[in-house]
């Protein structure tokens, strides 16, 4: 199937995808038709006038005529280059050729306007498609070779230069440096690049080189994902978007029809009406009315937004994420890897009577050292030192349960309270929500506490929420309630549900969504494979794509490069000014519009200044949607 050009419903000529012609537009036929116009005024009213008027329209509107007359022979000819034509060819036929030059002039300049504003936005987007690599240096045969980005496996060697970027997700082998992942994350800092630390592809090496392992070919990169993301994003049409393109199908043939209607029913019913007074009225109707204005700007406007984001590490997959955002009423999060970190740490040790913390700890640690259980991997990780397998004996894992082992002679037991022997000790003493109860020889030992570490920036990023009147905020997590209770307490959320299987979640969502506002939107953040329903579910779902799974990031509206809760507020914030700046530009152009056609019906305006409120409000609603590009807060 081959390319096709996507065109604008109003105007025709793809303001809204890529903009081509029949005839270049631009400088060329700018100077060419504004010498040609200047020479016709400087000559007196005759033919020699005339014939430049003439040639100074055909200079600048060769290219409209052209595409008009092709859009006529594929019937679908009521696009802004119909109007124009049928507006400026009506002037000739009333005499009115300095006007019917004007305009075409006057609307050459503008699109060239229009053209400037169009590749400004579309600027900050392709930006991105910097951060994707031709070619990457690999170890083949001892030798490093070039070869093209999407021609290398995951697990070769690949080198990367200082002032480079990382061109796959990899793994660091050799070498430190810093390196620039600011593209990806938003993060303006430099992170710190050594043996054994993961980095993003699109990453910029600041210093020294890097020897590093391929992660994941560069199809599945984080950049590659970035890319497609952005490059979907504008096939996806809000309900604004999707108003704009049926209004204008609707709108542009009824002109038409009330601009013949304008001209030919005065006369008809009035003899002193003159069809050249009513006739010139009715092409000042038909300038002015082209709806180019709104069918160009508002895509823009929301094209906009999502430059803006994707340079602070906000990933929209189209302009319906951002507008549900901006309604925002209702927050839900996901707990473990969304507002806390996903990574226990032992913090607190409670040992029996006649115990010495750090030999339990060390017993332990021995004991869950032949487990991958989240919790035995950090105590593990806490106690810090190489385990020395010779003092190992026998070791049997009951799942659910915990370990028992023989260490140094001894039976050692870690886990649950029953499964350790501890039932009669209250657990209440223990003051986290998750616990590793230690026996020794069958006599209790004591109790390690762990816990999730909430995220930094979690705390902020509810309170930021409640400021932009966000009515409720809920955890929504399949974690025990002593651990959901400590996180709502710590974030400062207005509910929590525990032990919830991924079918609980959808039915609490549901319920929220009943309860919410009219016109407001549930937005769910989440980051495992149990919340991809969800995220499909949620008016917008936002997924945490660093350490998300696939399955989240799939299905979400809105990604985070960085797992960071705080970046939702952000998200929010600009998103309400980008639906700000395409409500604005809406209500402008229809009351420039209207107010430009009832002096138009009065006589009270020419040809020359309904092609300056036209054009005029198409350059000034397009450079309004730049607006979000430059958005600092």
């Amino acid at each position: 199937m081959g390319h096709h050009h996507t065109e604008c419903s109003c105007c025709g000529h793809g303001c809204c995808a890529t903009r081509k012609e029949f005839f270049p537009r631009g400088k060329t036929a700018i100077i060419s038709g504004g010498v040609l116009f200047v020479a016709a005024l400087l000559f007196p009213a005759g033919y020699v006038s005339k014939a430049l008027f003439v040639a100074a329209y055909a200079a600048c509107g060769a290219g409209v005529l052209v595409k008009a007359a092709s859009n006529i022979l594929h019937k679908d000819f009521l696009d802004e280059n119909f109007l124009m034509a049928l507006a400026t060819l009506g002037a000739f036929a009333l005499g009115e050729y300095p006007e019917a030059a004007a305009v075409m002039l006057f609307y050459q300049i503008g699109e060239q306007c229009l053209d400037w504003a169009v590749n400004r936005s579309r600027r900050s987007v392709r930006a991105l498609l910097d951060l994707q690599p031709q070619t990457v240096r690999v170890l083949r045969e001892n030798q490093w070779k070039e070869v093209p980005a999407q021609a290398v496996q995951a697990g070769e060697t690949f080198l990367v230069k200082p002032g480079e970027r990382i061109p796959l997700d990899g793994l660091v082998l050799k070498g430190t440096a810093m390196a620039d992942a600011s593209a990806l994350t938003g993060e303006s800092l430099p992170v710190p690049a050594e043996e054994n630390k993961e980095l993003p592809a699109g990453a910029i090496v600041l210093d020294g080189a890097l020897e590093m392992r391929a992660l994941r070919p560069y199809a599945a990169s984080a950049v590659a994902k970035i890319l497609e993301l952005v490059e979907n994003a504008q096939s996806k049409k809000t309900p604004a978007e999707r108003f704009i393109t049926r209004f204008a199908r609707i709108y542009t043939p009824a002109v038409v029809f009330a601009a013949l209607l304008t001209a030919f029913l005065p006369p008809l019913l009035f003899p002193s009406a003159k069809l050249s007074v009513w006739g010139y009225r009715a092409l000042i109707f038909l300038v002015i009315s082209c709806p180019c204005a709104l069918v160009l700007s508002v895509p823009l406007g929301f094209f906009g937004g999502i430059g803006a984001a994707a340079r602070r590490g906000v990933l929209m997959k189209g302009s319906g994420g951002l507008e549900a955002l901006a309604k925002g009423a209702v927050m839900v999060f996901d707990k473990t890897g969304t507002l806390t970190e996903g990574r226990f740490e032992v913090s607190g040790i409670y040992p029996a009577a006649g115990f010495d913390p750090q030999r339990l700890l060390e017993l332990a640690a021995y004991a869950e050292s032949t487990s991958n259980h989240p919790l035995a991997q950090a105590v593990c990780r806490a106690y810090g030192r190489e385990i020395n397998r010779a003092r190992l004996g026998r070791s049997t894992e009951t799942s659910g349960r915990g370990v028992s082992a023989e260490v140094d002679g001894m039976s050692v037991r870690a886990g649950t309270p029953e499964f350790a022997g501890a039932a009669q000790t209250p657990s209440a003493q223990i003051p986290h929500a998750a616990a590793v109860f230690v026996s020794v020889d069958g006599k209790y030992a004591g109790a390690l506490s762990l816990s999730d570490r909430v995220k930094e920036d979690a705390v902020a990023a509810v309170k930021e929420l409640k400021k932009q009147g966000f009515g409720k905020i809920v955890i929504l997590t399949g974690d025990r309630p002593a651990a959901a209770a400590a996180a709502a307490q710590k974030t400062g959320v207005d509910e929590f549900y525990a032990s919830l299987l991924p079918q609980d979640k959808l039915e609490i969502v549901e319920r929220l969504m009943r309860q919410k506002p009219a016109g407001r939107t549930l937005l769910f953040a989440g980051d495992g494979i149990n919340d991809a329903p969800v995220l499909a579910r949620a008016d917008a779902g936002i997924a945490m794509g660093a350490l998300g799974s696939d399955a989240a990031i799939e299905s979400a509206d809105i990604v985070l490069t960085d797992d960071k809760p705080s970046k939702i507020p952000q998200a929010v914030r600009l998103s309400r000014f980008t639906l700000g700046v395409v409500k604005q530009n809406i209500m402008f152009s229809l009351a420039v519009k209207a107010a430009v056609m009832a002096l138009g019906l009065l006589g009270e305006a020419t040809l020359w200044e309904a092609v300056f409120a036209d054009v005029g409000v198409s350059v000034l609603a397009v450079l309004n949607s730049l607006r979000p590009l430059a958005y600092k807060k």
